[in-house]
């Protein structure tokens, strides 16, 4: 490993440990917050799109195991950037088909894009909101083969994925 790509894995989990601390104030009452949040993942948005340009996907080969589920996790979030979600997904998409990326973390990001590009998602992952007490998804193209689409990249049930949510 060369001290450029332990420098990159460092950054990005440190990235990843900041968007977990501040993850709470996505939703915060307090506009304030809100908006720090939405400048710190424009922030992550901007750096990897950054990153793709110097080196593509980084894959746990690459940068580790930890920076690579980061990387993933900055491009989850960074909502606002579709330019870079779906550059993200593309490369993503090379890496798992060569083998070398999470195919549940790239249905994640598929379904977020779909999601933020206004169409329907695929796998379920998306909520929308919570009625009566149980979470609802984004509309999907193929409800009733959820599941069975889910089972085929490592993701649980979609009944079993929103029990999660409702004991928050």
């Amino acid at each position: 490993m060369t001290h450029d790509v332990a420098a990159l894995a460092v950054e990005l989990t440190d990235m990843a440990a900041a968007d977990h601390r501040t993850a709470i104030r996505a939703n915060s009452d307090d506009p304030a917050e809100q908006l720090e949040w939405r400048r710190l993942t424009a922030r992550h948005g901007d750096r990897l799109g950054a990153i793709m340009d110097e080196c593509g996907w980084p894959t746990a080969e690459l940068v580790g195991e930890e920076a690579a589920r980061a990387a993933w996790m900055i491009a989850q979030h960074a909502d606002r950037q579709l330019d870079v979600q779906r550059r993200a997904l593309q490369l993503m998409q090379k890496a798992v088909s060569a083998g070398s990326a999470s195919p549940r973390e790239l249905a994640f990001l598929r379904d977020r894009t779909l999601v933020n590009e206004g169409r329907k998602q695929v796998y379920g992952t998306q909520i929308a909101g919570v009625k009566d007490g149980s979470p609802i998804p984004w509309p999907c193209e193929e409800p009733e083969r959820m599941d069975v689409l889910r089972a085929e990249v490592g993701i649980e049930p979609f009944d079993e994925y929103v029990a999660k949510f409702a004991m928050a």
